[in-house]
């Protein structure tokens, strides 16, 4: 037994790991005690990822790629396969991922499970939206080549379902043409919720990506600065990428109400005065926290939670200035507060999480008792608003807040796979 954490390190919970490979596949889900969860770079914030006490199939060894179409832009690759990896083979041929979410350390197959989003939901949706098929592993060995058309309710089920419909071994996607490695960006600095959602509506039209910073403790709660960006043809050579270590788990969290307003202040008033039109690369606007490993212990050791959620677009404004007032009376938050809008598209799982509306995530320093009573009145305020919680970054919602929030949840549960579990899944749903 090993004791693994995920990456709020909240926790630490034993485990049996075995690893994957393609030779003994099939054994590996078969010859182990049950429960099983895949698991592959670990970068769930919560207990989604954690199966304690049970077996953790690890797949980071499978990571091949398999075909690749230079013409149409179809890659075929394995699950274990990183984001970063597939940037790095990509964009020198002309080619991106259509969706990427915060960081690119993350597998296909994590990917999948959580139907991860990006900063363009208004054009691209979701990674499930470009996933031409799967080939889903069930441990009672059964393989399923699910797609949009063919096994359509397995499909719907395993793209966003938490890795709990079986283990998805590899898969197709399709990807996005792509100019090269920079962004021309714009960042434009607001000083009320009605200006980002002016600037929201704006800039769907023209403007590929879209995200906003928020200084989560202003006086007035609703400061920040709102990034737009189009891929655009540059002829500059590779910054590469300065990295950053944490190099120790300090003993108490750096991140607290004096951190945040002087360092939220100074964010604010520099981008401010630098606020202008210019070129980024594609590391720095999609991944700014992966530059810095080991990022999470700045939380000292009592981990972190992120708090992420969704409200319909129509109550939108007065739910995310309640949350912002309750956030600010708690003197709580995090650095990389995001606000950001979704645009009015289906879902492509059972489970995924975005839904038109606007989106807030935040991260918090795991104070105890005095944060979980923080975030039960976010609950209630989310629950009021018709809202839900992103289940990757989830690490203590309640059921209850579950199951009104998820109305595709009886449909997904036909589709389980009685040998797999998770701490979220016997926290939300039993088993």
């Amino acid at each position: 037994m090993v004791a693994v954490s995920s990456w709020g390190r909240l926790a630490h919970a034993e485990h049996t790991l075995v690893a994957l490979d393609r030779q003994h596949l099939q054994e590996g889900l078969l010859r182990v005690p049950k429960p099983g969860l895949a698991h592959g770079l670990g970068r769930s914030y919560g207990d989604s990822c954690l199966n304690p006490g049970g077996v953790l199939w690890l797949t980071s060894g499978l990571d091949n790629f398999i075909d690749f179409d230079a013409q149409t832009g179809r890659l075929i690759c394995e699950a274990g396969v990183a984001l970063r990896d597939i940037q790095k083979f990509a964009i020198p041929q002309g080619w991106t991922l259509p969706v990427t979410p915060g960081t690119e350390l993350v597998t296909v197959g994590g990917a999948i499970a959580n139907d991860v989003h990006g900063k363009n939901h208004h054009r691209a949706g979701t990674f499930g939206d470009h996933i031409r098929n799967l080939t889903l592993a069930r441990t009672d060995g059964g393989m399923l080549l699910c797609t949009p058309t063919e096994n359509t309710d397995w499909f719907r089920a395993t793209v966003g379902g938490l890795g709990l419909t079986g283990v998805i071994l590899r898969a197709e996607l399709q990807l996005q043409p792509s100019p090269g490695p920079w962004l021309e960006t714009e960042t434009i600095p607001y000083n009320d919720l009605a200006d980002f959602f002016r600037l929201a509506d704006e800039s769907e039209r023209d403007w590929e990506y879209t995200v906003s910073w928020i200084d989560c403790l202003s006086p007035g709660g609703s400061r920040g600065l709102f990034m737009r960006g189009n891929p655009v043809s540059a002829a500059r050579p590779d910054p590469g990428q300065r990295r950053l270590t944490m190099p120790f788990t300090p003993p108490i969290s750096l991140v607290n109400q004096f951190s945040l307003r002087c360092f939220n202040t100074l964010y604010f008033h520099l981008a401010k005065w630098g606020a202008d039109r210019r070129l980024v690369h594609y590391r720095s606007f999609f991944y700014p926290l992966d530059g810095i490993q080991q990022w999470h212990r700045m939380y000292g050791p009592g981990g972190f939670f992120q708090y992420q959620s969704v409200v319909p677009r129509d109550s939108g404004e007065e739910a995310v200035r309640a949350m912002l007032h309750e956030i600010r009376r708690a003197g709580s938050g995090s650095f990389l507060a995001v606000l950001k809008t979704f645009g009015d598209r289906p879902a492509a799982g059972m489970l995924s999480f975005p839904r038109p509306g606007v989106t807030l995530a935040l991260d918090f320093p795991n104070r105890g008792a005095q944060t979980h009573r923080l975030f039960e009145r976010l609950d209630h305020i989310v629950s009021e608003a018709r809202g839900r919680i992103y289940p990757a970054k989830d690490a203590r919602m309640p059921r209850s807040l579950f199951e009104s929030g998820y109305p595709g949840l009886t449909e997904f549960i036909q589709y389980r796979d009685p040998g797999i579990s998770s701490g979220l899944s016997r926290r939300l749903l039993g088993s």
